[in-house]
């Protein structure tokens, strides 16, 4: 997503976050392995950090499992390459916040950061940092706090609003990271646990009749 280019489209993002967020509680995590630890047990700030940390774990475990050498691809010239995608990533989650009144790491250009770095080895722990750094400061605001007023782009809204942005941000971009893999011929760890789990428990189940018919 271009947030100087498209001005339009964080209105947009950030009207389905709030919509989504509604019915977002009910809906299983897909990924057992990735249960949602270290939040607060309810509210909607409990929910947003749970959502935050699924697509944290699926991005990191894509970046994880994506080759050195795919990390330069993109589908078409001019469109962000694998690497790009990460880093475009991480950056919003230092650089949304911001607006918000957090401060991003020393350092930090919001317009330069995404292609700081173009290395699977330097790309990766970037990712994961910034996760932990934006979850922090998340996880640490009050609820009058998350009520002050932020303005971005030229769009007026809250701390709130921008955090709603970045959780929307890293959906759309956790599902842009898992069409590049499965172009690529990378089956997402998770969906790869579900069917070797899947596969061991039929295998299980053919033992069990095979010896009961004995």
């Amino acid at each position: 997503m271009s947030f100087t280019k498209h001005p339009l489209s964080l209105m947009a993002l950030l009207a389905v976050a709030v919509l989504a967020l509604g019915a977002v509680a009910p809906i299983a995590v897909a990924d057992p392995d990735h249960a949602m630890e270290g939040s607060a047990s309810s509210g909607v700030k409990a929910e947003m950090l749970q959502w935050f940390k699924d697509a944290e774990s699926k991005l990191n475990d894509l970046a994880d499992a994506t080759p050195e050498a795919k990390y330069a691809w993109r589908p078409a010239k001019d469109v962000r390459s694998t690497g790009e995608v990460f880093m475009h990533v991480a950056g919003a989650n230092y650089g949304i916040p911001s607006f918000a009144g957090v401060k991003p790491p020393e350092g930090f250009d919001f317009a330069t950061f995404e292609k700081s770095k173009t290395k699977k080895a330097d790309i990766v722990p970037t990712l994961k940092a910034s996760f932990a750094y934006m979850e922090k400061a998340f996880s640490e605001m009050s609820d009058a706090d998350l009520e002050k007023p932020a303005e971005f782009f030229g769009m007026k809204t809250t701390a709130r609003g921008a955090y709603l942005l970045l959780l929307s941000h890293c959906h759309e971009h956790l599902g842009q990271s898992i069409a590049y893999a499965r172009s690529n011929g990378i089956v997402p760890p998770w969906t790869a646990r579900q069917e070797a789990a899947a596969a061991a428990k039929k295998a299980e189940k053919a033992g069990m009749a095979g010896a009961s018919s004995k």
